[in-house]
């Protein structure tokens, strides 16, 4: 049996990055940085590279932190096309990824090494068992890792018995217990899938014989990761379990193959020119077989979080669309050549003094809303000056030892600057229902001031104002400021406060990040009960994009939909200073969805 580990101090890489072709090498370094993630490690270099792995499908030398994989395991997969930073892309080069995880595994948890004298069968059943220790290991840190391992188990298993000839002697039937069996104590194949190969495993070696190597590699699975002597001890009785000679190698044949793309490694017992595969090397190419497919039928890990993530987005891209489609019927023209319909106004107005000088104070507050404080912004460099990050350096000393062109940037600088205010946007909906009679002069007064104050910000700003009752007009429309108060009678039995907001949303993009967005709805929040749900659900997506919602009471006994901020109008003149807050805290959020 090839292991894995290739301790010996003078091994050298397979290749180095410099000689391999730039697709090699850009995806040797995708999957150099998510090694710390899956090792746990921060110094480790991946090479992943047709050919690379030392004549095994992967390797791990710990002397220069390096992993490699041979390419061949990319199957049909351009290099070029391999995003491993995306967990949905490995799904298409899963054994690729088993194989890297299974190393990372290595690399995590094999912190020991025979020393040297150590008697040669002893070493190697000690590393037979350390394949399913470290499995075992990586599982309690990372259990959604049980599908990669699973994936690269046929090429692990296969590599790992003789190619050359599998008979029915105990040595090969502990042998394919060790690497079958003890993964399913680990909890990387199951039940059903290792029963034939249990059976004629059972056969070969008996009930006695096989309880004892199970109870060996059940406490290798509870041995700590440095403990060299507690797995020499469980190898030195494997061997006495066998009846084999602890100074002599188990098997003197066979060496790991390396496979085709989907081959998964060379069929044990089947090269040219042998006999017949024993049934133990046909039940072994069966069982693997199995699990092969099993997984393919299993959904990886972050699947459902894809599936998920794409209706989400598919929700959205609906929403966007009703929007743009309210939008175009409310801020549209109508047939009869005017604009909206239904919900009347009752004439306009000169604003009064009052409110001109309210739209500025609104306006000052506006723009000092829009100063924002400085950014930090941190680079990185592989040479100075800046300051010096360990982690940095020690991945550079890695890089250099393992032969490879250092491409770790350890000085790290601090830049800090200024950032220019984002545009602000202001949707308003002004309730014109009958239970809003007594208070439509006040609501009139703060649409014209919020969407007046719009035209004397220097940054860039735009208001827009819908009616909304039975029907939904628009007041004002995006980009024009009304030089008169539009005055209205409240009348409507109904209020479809869902359709005002998905008309501002569409026409203002209230819902898109990239500016500072704030919905103000004018309200005593009196409304049918499935038009107060149908407006929540769209205030809450408003709200989890990064808008801002001011809420304006009429009536000490509103019902503000939850999770807007709520002011009391009484005097919409004094009402500016609140509602300049309001745009600040919308430029704050802003800043975060950004």
């Amino acid at each position: 049996m090839s292991t894995h580990l290739i301790a010996a101090p003078t091994a050298t890489p397979t290749a180095a990055p410099a000689s391999l072709s730039p697709d090699w090498w850009a995806l040797s370094a995708g999957f150099t940085e998510e090694a710390p993630v899956i090792a746990d490690r921060d110094d480790l270099i991946v090479t992943i590279a047709p050919g690379a792995g030392h004549g095994s499908p992967a390797c791990f030398l710990p002397s220069h932190a390096l992993i490699e994989i041979d390419g061949v395991h990319l199957g049909p997969i351009h290099p070029r096309t391999a995003d491993p930073a995306d967990p949905a892309d490995r799904t298409r080069y899963s054994t690729a990824w088993g194989l890297f995880t299974h190393e990372c595994a290595h690399a995590r948890h094999t912190r020991w090494n025979p020393p040297a004298g150590t008697p040669a069968g002893v070493a190697e059943a000690a590393m037979l068992l350390e394949e399913s220790r470290i499995e075992a290991a990586h599982l309690c840190r990372r259990p959604d890792d049980r599908h990669w391992l699973r994936s690269s188990a046929r090429n692990l298993i296969l590599g790992d018995m003789p190619t050359s000839s599998t008979g029915m002697d105990a040595a090969s039937a502990a042998q394919a217990a060790g690497l079958l069996l003890a993964r399913r104590d680990a909890g990387i194949l199951n039940n059903r899938e290792t029963l034939a190969v249990t059976r004629v495993i059972h056969g070969i070696l008996g009930t006695s014989t096989l309880d004892t190597l199970r109870e060996l590699w059940l406490l290798a699975h509870n041995v700590a990761d440095d403990d060299a002597e507690a797995m020499l001890e469980l190898g030195r009785r494997w061997c006495h379990a066998i009846g084999t000679d602890p100074n002599t190698h188990a098997t003197s044949t066979g060496r790991r193959g390396t496979g085709g793309p989907g081959a998964g490694g060379a069929a044990v017992g089947s090269g040219s020119g042998q006999a017949d595969p024993s049934p133990l090397a046909q039940v072994i190419q069966h069982t693997v077989d199995v699990v092969a497919r099993n997984v393919a039928d299993e959904p990886a890990p972050g699947a459902g979080q894809a599936a998920a993530k794409a209706n989400r987005q598919a929700a959205e891209r609906a929403a966007q669309q009703d929007a743009r489609t309210a939008a175009r019927a409310v801020f549209g023209r109508s047939p009869d050549g005017t604009t909206g319909t239904g919900t009347g106004t009752a004439g306009t107005r000169q604003p009064s003094s009052d409110e001109r000088r309210a739209a500025r104070t609104l306006a000052r507050a506006l723009n000092s809303a829009g100063v924002t404080e400085r950014h930090t912004i941190r680079t990185t460099s592989p040479v100075p000056p800046g300051r010096l990050r360990m982690r940095g350096a020690l991945a550079a000393d890695a890089q250099r030892a393992a032969g490879q062109i250092p491409t770790a940037e350890p000085f790290t600088r601090t830049h800090r600057r200024v950032a220019p205010a984002p545009p602000l946007k202001i949707g308003i909906a002004c309730d014109v229902s009958g239970s809003m009679s007594r208070c439509t002069d006040a609501v009139a007064s703060a649409a014209w001031i919020l969407a007046d104050a719009t035209r004397h910000t220097p940054m860039p700003a735009e208001s827009a104002t819908v009616l909304f009752g039975q029907k939904v007009r628009a007041l004002t429309h995006p980009g024009t400021a009304p030089r008169a108060v539009t005055e209205f009678d409240a009348r409507d039995g109904y209020h479809d406060i869902p359709k005002a907001i998905r008309a501002l949303d569409g026409a203002l993009e209230l819902s898109h990040p990239g500016t500072a967005r704030l919905l103000v709805i004018i309200s005593d929040g009196q409304f049918e009960r499935d038009r107060y749900a149908a407006g929540q659900r769209l205030l809450d997506r408003l709200r989890a994009t990064g808008c801002g919602v001011l809420w304006l009471a009429t009536d000490p006994g509103a019902n503000p939909m939850t999770g807007a901020t709520v002011h009391d109008l009484t005097d919409p003149a004094t009402t500016a200073a609140v509602i300049g807050r309001a745009a600040a805290a919308a430029l704050r959020t802003t800043s975060r969805h950004s």
